[in-house]
């Protein structure tokens, strides 16, 4: 056990000291003052630092530096990093396609992308120093189209939660506020994307590890539906689940730069780099030939939305029924459905695998920490604190839950992927019954929550966790910030011991000034449908003098 101990940390302080000693070790230049011409150029759109490199007038050794100085800075910060490869990237830049859809633009890359060379041990130590053999298909095409990978971000370990921390990283701050999440597990990437440090960054969604993040931090994404986006040759804490498949997908820090990335990717044909990848170009939607018909989703009956992520909505409901669309209050096919199917199908195996590489004495999620104990009950024990929690204490909500908290074999989790499967034809049924264009809902039940939090709000993901079962396209963007006065909470009992547990962190004071998105869904491979819908909203907030203001936004 001390063996175990000591290798711990060992390893962990090796990747600590490894990750300073790169950033001590950058060009001076890295480490001057942001200067105006730095501003500059973080000021501009994705598309314009692309067409000023393909014509010349603009290094992209300069894009790298002016974004490597303001990286530091978010890091310094936040804890946001985990690879710094800058030194590096400024051969990569001085090499780099100048005339690809994405030339000379620095991308910032979760921990789990495959980087040839480069750690990818998502916060286990005992994954430290096995450097990936090869690239990934992702970053085979991004150099393919110029674009310039200089940095890998913070998860979470496990990558199961809604935080960002680990014994070998440590934990990653909200710039926003430092006493709350930046969100999970793409929470790093959040960070740097909401403090300017990158405008385009690539995380993973399986349970709404980009969508909530993204409503966390004050940052935009389209969670992909499966088979649209490149995932090959990365790491995973759950290689081979595919129950409820993981995605990755792009975030960016505006919505703008967000459009342009994923048409970018789709004219570099991604099929021909990844063999999961559909081959399904971009596609053009004309969203201006019928009235729109959106559904909101005011309640998944589990955890009511908090009074700021409510509001949140209700500025997006109110602005399109006032320019003429069609919004409906609707009652979809249960939601709580898809948070017990999708539980069970996630960690049909008792979480025994994404937990197996963690050392003695190595931290978990706290949110992850309560699951492994029930997870370790003996099943007769399991079963009799369900009954007490659904005879005793009159709820049901939770203890269908606990009726799932168990690893499964074979012959259970097969009937659970067929239930999986009618679940989604309830709702294609519903949504074609319905008439809808997309459905509209919160990306959580509550702001970032303030560090530790998943020990409480492990089980509150239903919101995102939905649209992972169905395979839905699913897009967030940023509307409001909480507002202490406007956002507090009154007299509220909660229903279940998940909503219970969910509320232990809200409160709209220590909260105040934190990011509000709002989720925007269309069906399976519809992400171009969602991009144009999220424009829409955009564009009304904008005109109606009620657009976001992201933060640093001089640089």
């Amino acid at each position: 056990m001390s063996f175990a101990w000591l290798s711990h940390r060992r390893a962990c302080k090796a990747k600590q000291d490894e990750r300073r000693q790169r950033i001590q070790d950058l060009p001076a230049v890295f480490h001057e003052p942001i200067n105006d011409d730095d501003r500059h150029l973080l000021r501009q759109p994705v598309e314009s630092l692309v067409a000023d490199v393909q014509s010349g007038e603009q290094d992209p050794v300069d894009i790298l530096t002016a974004y490597g100085k303001k990286t530091l800075e978010a890091h310094e910060e936040t804890n946001c990093l985990t690879e710094v490869m800058i030194a590096d990237a400024i051969g990569w830049a001085q090499g780099c396609n100048k005339k690809g859809p994405l030339a000379g633009v620095p991308v910032s890359l979760k921990d789990t992308v495959g980087v040839q060379g480069w750690d990818g041990c998502i916060g286990y130590s005992a994954w430290v120093g096995k450097p990936a053999e090869r690239d990934s298909a992702l970053v085979r095409l991004l150099r393919d189209a110029g674009a310039v990978p200089y940095v890998k971000t913070n998860v979470p370990i496990t990558l199961l939660s809604f935080e960002s921390d680990s014994d070998v990283f440590g934990r990653t701050t909200n710039p926003h506020k430092k006493t709350h999440s930046p969100g999970g597990s793409t929470g790093g990437e959040a960070a740097l994307l909401a403090y300017g440090g990158s405008r385009i960054g690539i995380g993973t969604d399986v349970a709404g590890s980009v969508r909530v993040p993204a409503h966390y931090s004050g940052v935009y994404t389209i969670k992909a539906s499966v088979g649209r986006f490149l995932k090959t040759g990365s790491s995973t804490s759950m290689a081979g689940q595919e129950g409820v498949a993981p995605v990755y997908s792009p975030m960016a820090r505006t919505l703008e730069d967000l459009d342009y990335f994923w048409k970018a990717i789709m004219t570099m044909q991604p099929w021909a780099y990844d063999p999961t990848v559909l081959p399904i170009p971009w596609r053009d939607v004309d969203l201006s030939t019928k009235p729109l018909k959106w559904g909101v989703m005011w309640d998944d009956g589990v955890v009511a939305p908090s009074p700021a992520c409510k509001r949140a909505l209700e500025i997006v409901v109110s602005t399109l029924s006032k320019h003429g669309h069609q919004v409906v209050d609707i009652s979809p096919p249960s939601p709580y459905d898809a948070l017990k199917l999708g539980s069970r199908l996630l960690l049909a195996d008792g979480g025994k695998i994404a937990t197996a590489p963690i050392q003695a004495f190595e931290s978990n999620d706290p949110g992850m920490v309560q699951a492994m104990r029930m997870f370790r009950l003996p099943s007769f024990l399991r079963r009799l604190y369900a009954m007490y929690v659904r005879y005793i204490r009159g709820d049901e909500t939770y203890a269908g839950l606990l009726d799932g908290w168990h690893a499964k074999r074979v012959t259970e989790f097969w009937p659970l992927v067929a239930q999986r499967e009618a679940y989604k034809i309830k709702w294609w049924e519903f949504w074609k019954d319905a008439g809808l264009d997309f459905v509209l809902t919160v990306p959580n039940a509550l702001p970032a929550v303030p560090h530790g939090g998943m020990k409480n709000g492990f089980s509150s993901c239903g919101y995102s966790f939905l649209f992972n079962v169905l395979d839905y396209s699913a897009g967030v963007l940023p509307i409001t910030h909480v507002d202490a006065e406007l956002d507090k909470l009154s007299a509220f009992t909660p229903r279940n011991a998940v909503e219970r547990g969910a509320y232990k962190d809200y409160n709209s004071d220590d909260m105040h000034g934190l990011p509000v998105g709002v989720q925007v869904v269309g069906q399976r491979l519809e992400e171009e449908k969602v991009m144009e819908g999220m424009k829409i909203i955009e564009k009304l907030l904008r005109g109606d003098g009620l657009d976001y203001t992201l933060l640093n936004v001089d640089g």
